[in-house]
């Protein structure tokens, strides 16, 4: 269900309240993938919905779409690896990037771009840490050598190679002239960069990443919708301020937070006791309705 308008308000203003020192946390501090998930029996769930952590390799394994590696060129010597995955569409389909979390593009990641791709876009999720020589386990990047190779990331660099894999997406002979993007934990953070730094961008989906700095946000174009688990106060903190920035300058930003779920809650569905997987069933229909809104012709 979605968040009532009352209870949004009063999350905000408590977000709002916190610490200038847990904005500048790290909004991943304790966020990591359950090692022992692709052990457990993945829960019996909605097709509609993105895998979870336990379920992402069976998903992947069933498919019937069309997914494929491919390298794009990014500027002078620089090459970004990408997974693409096609809809099953007769007409030309908008581009939604999918921006990875701070280990890395994982299947999991790869699944979720595997479900936007059956909800009818054409779905790139860039590996940012493209030759960075991050090992690789069953699951995608081991997670602690990934979460070491973003800390050494440019900014400027990430959101050049966005800008490429952008370009890339929308010269396919079967995508439209349009594209949005979507991201999780770090990559909810670039997300919302990256619609700071964007000049085509058609409409960002920030999953519970912190907002820029609000000095930044006058140059934001696109609609952005932030989706959050209440016990996420690290990066709830950013969200009151960026909406305060964005209405007065009459730009559309919508949070929602979700009522008893935490950090990483669409991975880690099974999660919160309930609440994470309840978060997963309102947030997901709302994203596609974002990028539909503003993406469809």
């Amino acid at each position: 269900m979605r968040a009532t308008p009352l209870l949004l308000t009063a999350l905000l203003l408590a977000a709002g309240s916190s610490s200038a020192a847990a904005q500048a946390g790290d909004d991943h501090a304790g966020h990591m993938p359950d090692a022992s998930a692709p052990q457990r029996a993945a829960a019996v769930q909605d097709p509609s919905l993105p895998a979870g952590a336990a379920e992402a390799n069976a998903r992947l394994a069933a498919s019937p779409r069309h997914g494929e590696w491919v390298t794009v060129r990014a500027g002078g010597h620089d090459a970004v690896r990408a997974w693409v995955v096609y809809p099953e569409r007769p007409d030309k389909a908008p581009v939604v990037l999918v921006v990875h979390e701070i280990f890395g593009l994982s299947n999991w990641i790869r699944a979720v771009a595997d479900q936007l791709a059956a909800d009818g876009f054409i779905a790139i999720a860039p590996d940012l840490l493209s030759g960075k020589d991050v090992p690789e386990g069953q699951d995608g990047p081991d997670p602690d050598a990934a979460r070491a190779a973003i800390a050494t990331l440019d900014p400027a660099d990430v959101q050049r190679r966005l800008d490429a894999v952008a370009s890339y997406g929308m010269s396919l002979p079967a995508a439209d002239s349009r594209y949005g993007i979507i991201g999780f934990c770090w990559g909810g953070s670039t997300t919302f960069s990256h619609a700071v730094h964007a000049q085509r961008l058609g409409a960002a989906v920030v999953y519970y990443g912190g907002a820029p700095e609000t000095a930044a946000l006058d140059s934001v174009r696109a609609p952005v919708l932030g989706l959050y688990g209440e016990n996420d106060a690290r990066v709830n903190a950013t969200i009151a301020p960026a909406q305060a920035a964005l209405q007065a300058q009459g730009k559309t930003f919508e949070p929602v937070i979700y009522p008893g779920a935490g950090h990483g809650f669409l991975r880690a569905q099974d999660g919160q006791d309930g609440a994470n997987l309840r978060a997963t069933q309102a947030a997901w229909p709302r994203t596609l309705e974002w990028l539909r809104t503003y993406l469809e012709r």
